[in-house]
């Protein structure tokens, strides 16, 4: 891929952030999804490319948009597979707590591991740590390891964790440990993304979340030269089932950050719905909004932060 397709991603990213945000805090995390879908899968008609969605809403018989195997784009240019979540934190949104975001990853053919909707053991860190983590080890060793490659005390560390039942003897052993907790509804995503960069005071993911958004997160920390690794954890036999009919038969494995997205050129664009530790979320003004999203290249190393106003006189209203 010679061309940035990032740069034009991010568009689409922006049409679902847009879209979604009007349910911020209502209730309503279905409509604000579908809201989300609809807006992205529109503006993906822009975008000159072949996509075919590897990691998306679901399989075709339970999405009817964005679905695993759906073709997106305008069908001219190179073949990619796509990553995606048009909304990222749909709890978060019918909150209207932080850390909402519209994601979208692409890279070329076979560039990304194609999970089922199941969950993922997860530790991730950004390019200061990485080569620190191991999923064999413990928390209590994984948190000293970080600490020698940040060159800090594992004290000056911020561990983000989801607020589940089943972490309760993840954030002892954190604690134990010694490490700060910052406990977070959902939306672990932007907390791996969030890792990577070292003004947002987050310094490593621990814990169980969903393997798709797995995937999604490692895409970013590739083009941040961060590490992660995952573990899938099925949570029933039918699961495990559709893991095995995708390829992937040991489910002790642990897959690397080259395994979950390939260091190919991956390419990676968010924008923030809900306020973040990283990004702002959509503001709304009288005929228009305000966007901030980031946008990624693993080739080039590049980043770049976008702040964007929509005038809805002269844009699609989302």
């Amino acid at each position: 891929m010679e061309r940035n397709l990032a740069m034009e991603v991010v568009r689409v990213t922006e049409a679902a952030a847009l879209s979604s945000a009007r349910w911020m805090g209502l209730g309503n995390e279905k409509a604000a999804d579908q809201a989300a879908v609809d807006a992205m899968r529109r503006a993906f008609d822009a975008v000159p490319f072949c996509g075919t969605v590897v990691i998306g809403e679901g399989e075709r018989d339970e999405s009817p948009m964005l679905f695993i195997g759906e073709r997106v784009g305008s069908g001219e240019g190179t073949e990619l597979d796509v990553a995606l979540d048009p909304l990222e934190g749909t709890n978060i949104m019918a909150q209207g707590r932080a850390n909402a975001l519209a994601v979208v990853a692409i890279a070329e053919k076979g560039g990304f591991l194609r999970v089922p909707d199941t969950y993922m053991e997860k530790i991730a860190v950004g390019p200061k740590a990485k080569g620190a983590v191991d999923l064999s080890l413990s928390p209590e060793q994984n948190l000293h390891n970080i600490a020698d490659a940040m060159k800090c005390y594992v004290e000056d560390l911020t561990v983000v964790i989801l607020d589940r039942p089943r972490h309760a003897e993840l954030i002892r052993a954190v604690r134990e440990a010694g490490a700060r907790i910052k406990l977070i509804q959902d939306g672990d995503v932007s907390a791996a993304i969030a890792a990577g960069f070292p003004e947002t005071g987050v310094d490593v993911l621990l814990g169980i979340g969903g393997a798709p958004e797995g995937v999604l997160a490692a895409a970013a920390l590739q083009c941040l030269g961060g590490d992660m690794q995952g573990r899938l954890r099925p949570r029933n036999d039918q699961e495990v089932e559709r893991a095995r009919k995708l390829g992937l038969k040991d489910m002790d494995r642990i897959y690397r950050i080259g395994d979950l997205a390939k260091s190919g050129d991956v390419m990676f664009a968010a924008t923030g719905v809900t306020d973040g530790d990283l990004l702002r979320g959509v503001r709304f003004f009288g005929g228009g909004a305000r966007t901030h999203s980031v946008v990624m290249r693993y080739r080039s190393g590049t980043v770049r932060f976008i702040e964007a106003t929509h005038r809805f006189d002269r844009k699609p209203v989302y």
